[in-house]
């Protein structure tokens, strides 16, 4: 009987450590602050990204917030631990899509680590970012 009630506490305490492992996972933040907006037109659309691949076409989450001309800020929550990298654009004309003449964005744009591109869009690999057990906080200059 003994050895059960000892196997039963070592279990608990097995469980107690995945839960407690899972949780702190999952309360990473990752806070945007957005600035240089240029009036209070439309909204500005950030974007999350998780992997190479998917990198300015699909989006892991997203966002929006009404623009405000300085500077925003939005949150997001609850991230795993990873490598991500922000995409975002201020949507003056709230038609939810950056607006291009001859594939050149004519409206204001970042990402994170205020990558830039050299004659075409920014690369992953100078806007990734890893996110390990504590909020990250990126400021975005459009």
């Amino acid at each position: 009987m003994k050895t059960f009630k000892t196997f039963l506490l070592l279990f608990s305490i097995l469980l107690l450590g995945i839960k407690t492992s899972t949780a702190q996972e999952s309360q990473n933040n990752i806070r945007v602050t957005v600035v240089n907006i240029p009036s209070d037109k439309g909204t500005i659309q950030v974007g999350l990204y998780d992997n190479k691949a998917n990198f300015l076409n699909k989006t892991y989450r997203a966002t929006n917030v009404k623009a405000k001309k300085g500077s925003v800020q939005v949150v997001f929550k609850n991230v795993p631990v990873g490598v991500y990298a922000i995409s975002l654009y201020h949507d003056a004309d709230n038609n939810k899509e950056l607006n291009t003449l001859f594939g050149i964005p004519t409206e204001s744009y970042g990402t994170s680590n205020n990558a830039k591109g050299m004659f075409g869009p920014p690369k992953w690999e100078d806007a990734k970012f890893r996110i390990n057990n504590k909020e990250i906080v990126q400021s975005i200059s459009l």
